[in-house]
């Protein structure tokens, strides 16, 4: 008993891996085919086993059983088989019963520890599983199909629809090939009704989406029909939007009905949206009491906004007075299921409590909150104002009582908005002095109220010119509201007119600081540096400005007017050009750039627009001037001759255009419409010294007997213009000593002066004449000069009080 009893050895070192490699020879299988025993009794109890053949000859001598310490016992074989494991030839066996967690005997030395077996390599690959099956092949089709539909609708949500609408076609393509595969293997039942529904249905939206509208309906038919859909009948809700698309109301309210009978009660707001259709296709087709019997059946079950709204607009078209009161007051009754106090004011010092109210301030469920708010309110301020007229005498007295109604609701702050709305009415019907009394109303308001009426009333006192006025009423909706950009971009304008640029760009800004989107303050800030000669700064601004509305005609002229400042005429014209695309009819614009071509050279193009310009305003002396030097340039007089006609009838006072006409028949070589021309002129303007010289000229060439008559009446016009350039001349000298001489003997007396003055200038009788006087010779001279000089000027230059005055963008201080 001794025997099997160790003493601890001496030294203190344990071996902490001793012992891992002796273990009960009862689990070793590694010899097993070897084992005579073992052999025979797996062949009587699995006779189907083949016989194992011996490789390696087993040992009979027992094996010691191991332990950590002294001798091995030996133990003999459950079934009386010789123990193996014992050396054979100076090698030992490797352990099976250890040999997973890598550790061997002596057998194995050398080797690396490995107990994953990663030394062998990586795993062969799989085999690939075969497709040859019928099913498989269907089950990958059906998998393609719906990717094609899955893409089909993510190539609609961004935007491109005609590769939203082939791939909904191949799904079709595909899906169908499907059908026809299945078909030929399996039952009908088998058929996925719900992949045919969807492909069918997703082609019918892309579709719509495209436009093609009866590919659509074609679609949409094949579903309706097909009995083994069981919600297809829904679908005719989308057939009835296409008619209403196509304006083809009668069809569309059709299509509503009959979705509306197949739809069931428990689906009660989809009902309420198709009666809601239908109400606006009767509308539509001016058929006002269906669509009332429509709506009102919705606001007795389901009462909304837009449903009270379109109820209003009905009753409004059939002029019944008391039911729109009616309608009002529901309108104003329908709940919006939101909390009407404002429950994020910050009342108390509790720093959580207000860091709480900070945090949801501004969440998801807030911004819902406020958009309903909107609506709302947005509704009820138009209806008022459509029914306002319309229910009383007068449309004040209508206003009147709108506002008592929405103060009794919970709309109470609308009232006061109504109230400006009233005043803004006033002003559309010129009725200004009622219209200033009722904002005049406000002054002793709540302070948002107050800076909305003094902002209103600084507008109108501007527009009226009456600065001192609207400089008060300014100053009064900045002090109540210091963050109202309309306030602030009032106050700019005033202080602009007073000619403070610096201080009204300051308040410019400011406008801008509060709201970036100012449009009004951007616009008048580049007016502003553009006034101040700080060119660079207005164009920054009008850059911005054009960023935001980049179709405002005014800021694509003020862009060219810069660049042509800056002496930039290719930019100027980019700008001009593209101002013509949004207002193509406007003649000043057509001329200044038939201006600036002319500048640059390009006679062809500043032809083309200047003869633009003229047909749409047949009337700019400038314009009509330049047309006719252009065609005397080119050879054509006879074409000349029909501008300076129109210039003589606009200006019949000046003889200046009837000489052009005469003198565009003389170098046509007319010369007898020439010498009638003439003769007409003299008797207009009998003093006219050029048209004598030339009557004197023709009647000489042509042998006429008026020659001497009119010599004589040249000599004494020319006598009469050196006697009144002489008392011209006499008047500045007199006025020049009198002003050296000082004030206290200025030359006479105020009436002494003033008629000097006049008889220093010409009567008012007068004709206009030639400031240059030529000797009569043999050869013609023309009143335009050896060759007619072109203008330079196509249109008159904008001064900066002009630009202020008419193309600013004032502040829009009515009400939306």
């Amino acid at each position: 008993m001794m025997q099997n009893v160790h003493l601890a050895p001496e030294n203190n070192e344990d071996d902490l891996y001793s012992g891992y490699n002796d273990y009960n020879p009862m689990f070793d299988t590694e010899d097993l085919e070897n084992d005579v025993a073992f052999q025979q009794a797996a062949r009587t109890s699995h006779g189907r086993r083949p016989p194992v053949t011996a490789k390696i000859p087993g040992t009979s001598s027992p094996r010691p059983l191991a332990t950590g310490f002294g001798s091995k016992a030996t133990l003999p074989s459950s079934m009386g088989r010789p123990m193996t494991g014992n050396i054979q030839d100076g090698v030992s066996r490797p352990m099976t019963a250890v040999q997973a967690a890598g550790y061997t005997k002596a057998a194995v030395k050398g080797s690396s520890f490995d107990p994953l077996g990663q030394a062998r390599g990586p795993a062969s690959p799989l085999e690939k599983k075969t497709s040859d099956s019928s099913e498989e092949k269907m089950r990958q089709l059906e998998k393609k199909v719906n990717e094609l539909v899955e893409e089909s609708c993510v190539a609609n949500s961004c935007g491109d629809l005609k590769s939203a609408l082939e791939k909904a076609k191949e799904a079709g393509r595909q899906e169908r090939e499907l059908l026809r595969q299945r078909e030929q293997i399996a039952p009908p039942e088998s058929i996925n009704l719900d992949l045919t529904y969807t492909v069918l249905l997703n082609l019918a939206s892309q579709y719509v989406a495209n436009e093609m509208y009866a590919e659509a309906l074609t679609t949409y038919q094949v579903i309706v029909k097909n009995k083994m859909f069981s919600s297809g009948g829904i679908l005719k809700v989308n057939m009835g939007n296409i008619y209403l698309k196509q304006r083809n109301y009668s069809k569309a309210i059709k299509f509503y009905r009959m979705a509306l009978d197949q739809i069931t009660s428990s689906h009660k707001q989809m009902r309420i949206k198709i009666m809601e259709n239908i109400g606006v296709a009767f509308i539509k087709t001016g058929q006002y009491f269906d669509a009332i019997s429509s709506f009102e059946e919705i606001m007795s079950i389901s009462p909304n906004l837009k449903a009270g709204f379109n109820l209003i607009l009905c009753y409004f078209a059939i002029g019944n007075g008391e039911q729109m009161k009616k309608a009002f007051k529901n309108l104003i009754e329908v709940p919006l299921e939101v909390d009407y106090e404002d429950k994020y004011i910050l009342l108390n010092d509790d720093l959580h409590t207000n860091l709480l109210i900070e945090a949801i301030k501004n969440d998801s469920l807030s911004q819902i909150i406020r958009e309903r708010k909107l609506l709302a309110e947005e509704y009820i301020m138009t209806a008022a104002k459509l029914i306002a007229p319309a229910i009383e005498t007068s449309f004040a007295v209508g206003y009147d009582w709108c506002v008592d109604v929405v103060k009794a609701s919970h709309y109470v702050e609308l009232a006061n908005d109504l109230e400006i709305n009233k005043a803004t009415t006033y002003l559309r019907q010129h009725n200004f002095n009622q219209a200033l009394e009722t904002l005049k109303m406000f002054e002793k308001k709540d302070s948002r109220v107050k800076s909305a009426a003094a902002t209103n009333l600084s507008f109108l006192y501007y527009l009226g010119n009456e600065l001192e006025q609207a400089t008060n009423y300014a100053d009064l909706a900045v002090n109540s509201d210091r963050y109202n950009p309309a306030a602030l971009t009032n106050k700019g304008n005033t202080v602009f007119a007073n000619g403070d640029c610096e201080k009204a760009a300051e308040f410019y800004k400011e406008a801008l600081r509060n709201d970036s989107l100012c449009t009004e303050a951007l616009y008048n800030l580049g007016l502003a540096y553009k006034k101040l000669n700080r060119i660079d700064e207005a164009l920054d601004c009008f850059l911005k400005l054009h960023a935001i509305l980049p179709n405002s005609a005014q800021v694509l002229y003020q862009l060219a007017s810069i660049y042509q400042i800056m002496e930039d005429p290719n930019q100027a014209i980019e700008w001009l050009l593209q101002l013509i695309s949004v207002v193509p009819t406007d003649p000043h614009v057509l001329s200044k750039l038939g201006n600036l071509y002319d500048t640059e050279g390009d006679k062809s193009q500043a032809f083309h627009y200047y003869c633009e310009s003229y047909r749409y305003f047949p009337s700019n002396i400038e314009v009509i001037e330049w047309l006719g030097a252009y065609y005397i340039d080119t050879q054509f007089c006879e074409k000349a001759i029909e501008y300076f006609e129109r210039a003589a009838l606009i200006l019949p006072t000046q003889v200046k255009w009837q000489l052009m006409v005469a003198s565009c028949y003389r170098r046509s070589g007319n010369y007898q419409k020439a010498l009638e021309k003439y003769k007409v002129i003299h008797r207009k303007f009998p003093e006219n010294v050029e048209c004598l010289r030339f009557l004197v000229r023709l009647c000489t060439d042509m042998g006429l007997k008026e020659v001497q008559e009119y010599i004589t009446k040249l000599k004494k016009a020319e006598k009469l213009k050196e006697i009144r350039e002489q008392r011209i001349k006499s008047g500045r000298d007199g006025s020049a000593r009198g002003r050296k001489e000082g004030s206290g003997d200025s030359g006479g007396t105020k009436g002494e002066r003033l008629s000097a003055k006049l008889k220093a200038l010409p009567a008012t009788s007068e004709p206009y004449e030639s400031s240059n006087s030529k000797e009569i010779d043999a050869s013609y001279a023309d009143p335009l000069g050896p060759q007619p000089e072109r203008p330079k000027t196509a249109a008159r230059k904008r001064t900066e009080e002009d630009d202020f005055a008419d193309e600013e963008l004032g502040e829009d201080l009515l009400p939306e």
